[in-house]
């Protein structure tokens, strides 16, 4: 890399701070080297680097010690720890504690230069991360903002930079709970239409007789029960931005209306006769599959194209496990006066099992868990105790007597019996049981079974009429 870096070097042993001074300054870095940690805690106080190689065992504060101060410092010097082939798993608790990576004696000089560079990318990153986190913040509601410093929250927030400041549709894809409001909120608090509106639907909490006049307004005297007019949310968002959450579960028949809106820019309200010029931003999001429901004709392709001009995908925490010790550092900070009333302490075992889970309801679990934690607390440290309520998602699905294992089971004794059409045989006895399950919670409510199940009112019917299913509350 062109960038000069400043470097640190801390060994007992004179030939590996010789080594290390040669193919360093030979490459236009400019080194510090001392024998002990003492002489290393003086040079860091002193001046600046951008990374330092820390021996493992020398006099005075050792590697693992000073990285450790370097940490509770909030310092951001990257630091790479030299350690010997003997001592190979101390490595894991120096990556662990936040080191960088880790070089094992003997070692190449080939392999000097590129931590360097790895150091220099990874200061350049997490500045980036920084000044993006700096103006994603605040465009949020009060107490809620995007947290997050992974390569994959880094590149959401350069899109939101990106498309906030034009006016094009944008489709926001992830899991529900991964935070897909958020991402909304910050594109319309930092485009050019802050000052106005931000409008939210949820289509699937909206029974499909009342959404397209919560869509699009009514007149007076158009159905059974409008005794007056409503403008609708797209009229309601004029000038700003409406936000149409779960967008994969509006019915076919709202989505050829919303089409017409989006090509014509004009709403036409239920019972209606001219239609109304409007001027919104609209942002989508769903946890739906849009390609596979466009194969299975529960959703238009002309519309998922004109939804999806940008898009933006929300990652699940499992896969951003990185950014989980923030997050929960967010969330004790934001609800421990209001539901601990007295700050408290996580231990250091109790993060790692948060880290550790995989967290299937994604962030809004995590938080929903970090305050349940503050509730029930019984004293100043949170204990791994106190999240006994969260339990391993895996063991539950595959575990013996889970659905996977039942299901491979009944498939293997099929086809050893050789018997035929296998898929057909298996699936409506699953089918049947989800959806009796679903039924029976709603009490025979098909409407929100559907909205639960996250598929089509129709295909519900149809599935319920095939698989000879006795609808709760029904004759």
């Amino acid at each position: 890399m062109s960038e000069r870096a400043r470097v640190l070097v801390a060994d007992d042993e004179p030939s590996i701070r010789f080594v290390l001074r040669e193919t360093l300054e030979s490459a236009g870095h400019e080194v510090v080297d001392v024998g002990d940690g003492d002489a290393a805690l003086a040079a860091l106080a002193g001046g600046e680097f951008q990374i330092a190689f820390f021996d493992i065992r020398m006099p005075g504060p050792d590697g693992l010690e000073l990285l450790d101060r370097l940490k509770a410092m909030g310092s951001n010097v990257a630091v790479v720890i030299i350690t010997a082939q003997t001592t190979f798993e101390n490595t894991v608790e120096a990556m662990k504690r936040g080191a960088l990576d880790y070089l094992a004696k003997p070692f190449s000089t080939d392999e000097v230069l590129p931590l360097v560079d790895k150091a220099l990318r990874s200061r350049a990153l997490e500045n980036e991360v920084r000044e993006l986190r700096r103006e994603v913040s605040g465009l949020t509601q009060p107490g809620e903002r995007l947290v997050g410093s992974s390569p994959a929250m880094l590149e959401v927030f350069k899109t939101i930079g990106r498309v906030a400041r034009g006016d094009v549709t944008v489709l926001i894809t992830g899991e529900s709970g991964t935070g897909k409001e958020l991402v909304a909120r910050a594109i319309h608090g930092a485009g050019g239409r802050a000052a106005e509106p931000f409008v939210a639907v949820n289509a699937a909490a909206i029974p499909r007789e009342l959404l397209e006049s919560e869509l699009f307004g009514h007149e007076r005297g158009a159905f059974t029960g409008a005794v007056e007019a409503r403008v609708g949310r797209f009229r309601e968002a004029s000038g700003g931005t409406l936000f149409l959450d779960e967008i994969g579960d509006m019915p076919v028949d709202v989505q050829a209306k919303l089409l017409r809106v989006l090509q014509s820019r004009e709403v036409t309200s239920v019972g209606g006769r001219h239609p109304v010029a409007v001027d919104v931003r609209v942002v989508a999001a769903t946890h739906r599959d849009l390609e596979q429901a466009v194969a299975d004709g529960s959703f238009r392709e002309d519309l998922l194209y004109r939804l999806r001009v940008v898009p933006i995908h929300m990652p699940p925490l499992r896969d951003r496990p990185e950014d989980i010790p923030i997050l929960v550092d967010h969330f004790l900070h934001r609800y421990e006066a209001e539901l601990a009333e007295r700050p408290l302490i996580l231990a250091p075992e109790t993060l790692e099992r948060l880290v550790d889970h995989d967290w299937p309801g994604n962030v809004r679990e995590l938080e929903n868990a970090i305050k349940r934690a503050l509730v029930l607390a019984g004293s100043e440290v949170l204990s791994p105790e106190d999240f006994a309520f969260l339990t391993p998602r895996v063991a539950e699905e595959n575990g013996p007597g889970g659905l996977e294992s039942t299901v491979v089971e009944e498939a293997r004794a099929a086809l050893d019996e050789d018997e035929p059409a296998v898929y057909r045989k298996i699936l409506p006895r699953v089918e049947r049981a989800l959806l009796e399950t679903v039924l029976a919670q709603t009490k025979g409510n098909q409407i929100k079974a559907a909205a639960l199940l996250g598929i089509n009112r129709n295909t519900l019917r149809k599935k319920i009429s095939d698989l000879d299913i006795d609808v709760p509350g029904r004759p």
